[in-house]
């Protein structure tokens, strides 16, 4: 993957030399911006391979099963990339390797894309596995014993939820007034139970189980593993991390972008996801009602209010 990575990097410096040597040229820039922006329009509308990324799993079963189907009826060619990580899907967007990604929530997002400066927007969001407390050594959240071991995701974002669950379950106490988004080890106040908290790669979460006492897991790395999150023993109930699809900021606007859009919103894969994924968290917009039926299609959740 390093090898892709450095590729694209290459890639992309290349072209940005082959600009910047047509900058040096002076004769008539109002025109030449004109026309490179009617190239790239003119491109753009014929576009018909969209390149989707996802972190391996749900996101990506969700793009084989249904997602791909339903663009290819449109005459789109769809190839799906799926990643073992949280850091590469947003720099293979920016990068151009991937037109779209889906596998992050906002907070994640607004972080790494502030913190890497990228030109990323989201667009729609997407059924999420809502991340669990699961058993390792010990087998019930009665058996909390002072001591014990509690592995959590090792990104800032997530580890912050974990700390959370960890509060909500008075394992632990959070300092009053914090920003619960950004929640880090110095923002525990208490520690009464003198929980080790190990922090993780996301992905190797469900492995860790056998070294520690309990583990905060993402749920699509428990379905990887073949666990289930019925298995959970306690689930986060926010709905601030149902995870968003992303596009580069200038792409959100085409027409192949919004048909992206209009396919995760559409009432083809909304039937799908309900059926497929129980217990999940669905988009706001989809108006699931109590009996996990869904409303008729909606525009996808305000892209403009949660953007960055």
């Amino acid at each position: 993957m390093l090898g892709l990575k450095t590729s694209w990097s290459l890639t992309a410096a290349m072209i940005a030399l082959g600009l910047a040597a047509c900058g040096g040229e002076k004769a008539a820039p109002a025109a030449a911006s004109a026309a490179s922006s009617a190239s790239a329009v003119s491109v753009d509308a014929e576009k018909k391979e969209i390149k989707i990324g996802t972190t391996a799993g749900d996101f990506g079963d969700m793009v084989k099963d249904s997602i791909k189907p339903i663009l290819e009826k449109q005459g789109y060619t769809v190839t799906l990339t799926e990643f073992n990580d949280y850091v590469t899907p947003n720099k293979a967007l920016a990068e151009g390797a991937v037109d779209v990604n889906v596998f992050q929530h906002k907070p994640y997002f607004d972080s790494f894309v502030a913190e890497n400066k990228l030109d990323l927007s989201v667009g729609f969001q997407v059924p999420t596995a809502p991340l669990g407390i699961y058993a390792g050594k010990l087998k019930a959240l009665a058996d909390i014993k002072d001591g014990a071991s509690v592995a959590a995701p090792n990104d800032p974002s997530n580890f912050a939820r974990a700390l959370v669950m960890l509060n909500e379950l008075g394992w632990i106490k959070l300092k009053d007034g914090i920003d619960p988004l950004k929640a880090s080890k110095q923002d525990i106040a208490e520690n009464t139970k003198n929980i080790k908290i190990v922090e993780v790669e996301a992905a190797n979460l469900p492995r860790a189980r056998e070294d520690v006492d309990f583990a905060v897991i993402n749920g699509n790395y428990v379905l990887t593993s073949g666990m289930k999150l019925t298995d959970s023993l306690y689930q986060e109930p926010s709905y601030a991390y149902v995870n968003w699809g992303a596009f580069r900021t200038p792409d959100v606007k085409s027409k192949w972008a919004q048909d992206v859009v209009a396919a995760y919103n559409s009432d083809e894969f909304k039937k799908y996801a309900l059926q497929k994924y129980p217990g999940y968290k669905y988009p706001v917009d989809w108006k699931v009602e109590a009996n996990g039926t869904a409303t008729a299609s909606a525009p996808a959740a305000s892209a403009a209010s949660a953007s960055k």
